[in-house]
């Protein structure tokens, strides 16, 4: 399978930024009660159901996948720049991470209990966001569990210049609306269970979404 094309900026520029990233991005002890609460019920219900590892996909410096496994999950990380996995693996030294790219993961179909994909997924160009899905689908084992946060909008286009510290970045961000979101994954095959949108407000200027869903189980045969 042939690399999409914006892969090479996402890689470069997060390359590039990958120290000041990890020194300017809040740890999730310092995020909103919401947000932390959201992770906390991704991780409890990923143990429950108990289907295999949790794959913390854009995983940057692994404050996240630490977190996840701080609160009991399998996780491991995945990370399309490899300097942000230098970053994480030297920070961490006890947990996996991986470079790789969600769009093509060398991960077994239905290996996995569950996906989080925390900001990861605007850089996707919208006609793409059906090829991330279906490899959420494929790697998913039945039961197993998605949560996605990010920003949303309606269909808003985002290129910055420099980022993280003032270094060149050359991605780009795309933010789909809720609803979008929705449909895409439900063509995918993942069941979206929840949604919680939070407005905008202080220190942020755009509206954040988060996703639970699931993959179903085949019905039982008599």
């Amino acid at each position: 399978m042939t690399e999409p094309s914006y892969l090479a900026a996402v890689r470069e520029s997060y390359d590039t930024v990958a120290a000041d990233y990890a020194q300017l991005v809040m740890s999730p002890a310092e995020l909103d009660p919401l947000s932390r609460s959201m992770l906390a019920v991704f991780a409890e219900v990923v143990r429950s159901a108990d289907r295999g590892p949790v794959a913390d996909l854009g995983c940057g410096p692994g404050k996240v996948t630490a977190h996840l496994a701080d609160l009991g999950v399998r996780a491991f990380g995945v990370d399309l720049s490899p300097k942000m996995i230098e970053v994480a693996q030297q920070a961490y030294p006890s947990l996996k991470f991986t470079v790789g790219s969600m769009t093509a993961l060398a991960i077994g179909d239905d290996e996995l209990g569950g996906i989080l994909a925390y900001y990861s997924t605007h850089h996707t160009p919208p006609e793409l966001l059906p090829v991330v899905f279906a490899e959420f689908h494929r790697t998913l084992a039945p039961g197993g569990r998605l949560m996605m946060a990010g920003y949303v909008g309606d269909d808003v286009h985002v290129r910055p210049t420099h980022a993280y510290g003032g270094h060149p970045v050359s991605f780009e961000s795309h933010l789909q609306a809720p609803d979008r979101i929705v449909s895409l994954l439900d063509r995918a095959g993942l069941v979206v269970t929840s949604q919680l949108l939070q407005e905008p407000g202080e220190g942020s200027k755009r509206t954040v979404a988060t996703f639970l869903a699931r993959k179903p189980e085949p019905p039982m045969t008599s």
